[in-house]
C-alpha cells in the first residue's frame, strides 16, 4: 500500500472489496449493530465473491469544497475458490477459475454532517468445469440431448453485474442507512440440457437504522426484501421479506453480546439442498429465526 497524495495511492494484494456501505466490515462484529447483514444485499451464500479479491487497487479522496468531497476506489484482479467440497449427487466440480473481477465505489460526503451518497459496481467471470454423474446424464443420452462427441465435461461460464446505490445518515448516536441493488446474471455451456443458457435479473433492498442510548446498549430495526427473479412474485420462492430486530449490549470495551430475531416471509434465498430437498415453493411461507452472538475483541 502507498498513498501518493490525499487523491491517490495504490494498494495490491489480498485486499476488501469496495461494495455497498458494510461489505467490508461484515466479518468485524463491533463494527455494526445486526448479526446479519441484510441478506439482500450482503447474503453469505455469496460471501466468496464479495468479501476480497487478489489484485491492485486505486483509492483516494477529493475535497470539493462547500459541496463536500468524492472518496473513489478502483480494483481489479480475480478470486481463488475453494472447490474440495463440491462433490453432489449431480457430480462434481474439477476446475472453478475467475478471469476477471472488476469494480469500484464512489461515495460522495455531502455537506450535511453524516449524510453521505454513492453507488457500486462489480463485474466478474467463472469458467467452471464440470463432470456429471451417470445418473445425471444417462436420462439426458437417453432422451438424445447429450451431443455426439461429449468428452464427459461441461465447460460452462457466469457473467455477473452487480450494481448497488447507496444513503447513509450517521450523526451522534443515530445511524440511518438505506440501499437498492440490482444483480444480472448470465450462463452459457457446452451441454444445455444440463446447464441451460439464462439470464436473471435480481432486485434487492433494505432500510435500516438504529439508536445508541448509552454506552452499554443499542437496539436496531432494519427492513430487507429480494426478489430473485425481478418483476417475478407469483409464488413463496419469488421473493423474501426480512424483518430483524436486534439489541447489542456492549459489556465492556473488549466484550459485547447481541440478541436478534428475524420474522421472514416467502423462501427466495434459501437452498432446498439444506431443507431435505424440499422444494422452495414447498417450504414454509412464514417463519422465524432467532440468533445469539458475543465477540470479545482487543
Amino acid at each position: 500500500d502507498y498513498r501518493f497524495s490525499n487523491w491517490l495511492g495504490i494498494r495490491a494484494g489480498r485486499t476488501k472489496v469496495p461494495f455497498g456501505l458494510y461489505n467490508e466490515i461484515n466479518d468485524i462484529d463491533s463494527a455494526r449493530v445486526p448479526i446479519l447483514l441484510p441478506q439482500s444485499v450482503y447474503p453469505v451464500q455469496s460471501r466468496d465473491f464479495l468479501l476480497a479479491q487478489t489484485g491492485g487497487e486505486l483509492y483516494g479522496y477529493m475535497p470539493a469544497g462547500d459541496v463536500g468531497g468524492l472518496e473513489y476506489r478502483a480494483y481489479g484482479g480475480t478470486l481463488f475458490l475453494d472447490t474440495s467440497n463440491s462433490n453432489s449427487a449431480a457430480g462434481v466440480i474439477t476446475d472453478l477459475d475467475v478471469p476477471y473481477v472488476v469494480g469500484g465505489r464512489l461515495m460522495w460526503l455531502t455537506p450535511l454532517k453524516g449524510l453521505q451518497l454513492g453507488g457500486s459496481l462489480q463485474a466478474l467471470r467463472l469458467n467452471i468445469d464440470f463432470v456429471p454423474s451417470a445418473a445425471t446424464l444417462g436420462p439426458l443420452q437417453m432422451a438424445g440431448k447429450v451431443p455426439a462427441g461429449f468428452n464427459g465435461t461441461v465447460d460452462a461460464n457466469l457473467r455477473a453485474l452487480l450494481w448497488v446505490s447507496s444513503a447513509e445518515y450517521a450523526v451522534d448516536d443515530l445511524l440511518l442507512a438505506t440501499e437498492f441493488s440490482r444483480w444480472t446474471v448470465k450462463s452459457d455451456s457446452s451441454l444445455p440440457a444440463f446447464f441451460p443458457k439464462t439470464s436473471t435479473v435480481s432486485d434487492r433492498f433494505y432500510a435500516m437504522g438504529s439508536y445508541r442510548v448509552n454506552s452499554v446498549f443499542t437496539p436496531g430495526v432494519y427492513y430487507s426484501v429480494l426478489f430473485p427473479k425481478s418483476g417475478t412474485w407469483d409464488q413463496r420462492s419469488d421473493y423474501q421479506h426480512d424483518v430483524a430486530l436486534t439489541t447489542r449490549f456492549d459489556i465492556n470495551e473488549y466484550w459485547l453480546l447481541k440478541l436478534e430475531g428475524h420474522f421472514m416471509h416467502g423462501t427466495a434465498g434459501l437452498n432446498s439442498a439444506e431443507n431435505s430437498n424440499t422444494p422452495l415453493t414447498s417450504l414454509t411461507r412464514d417463519w422465524g429465526l432467532f440468533m445469539v452472538k458475543t465477540t470479545a475483541y482487543f
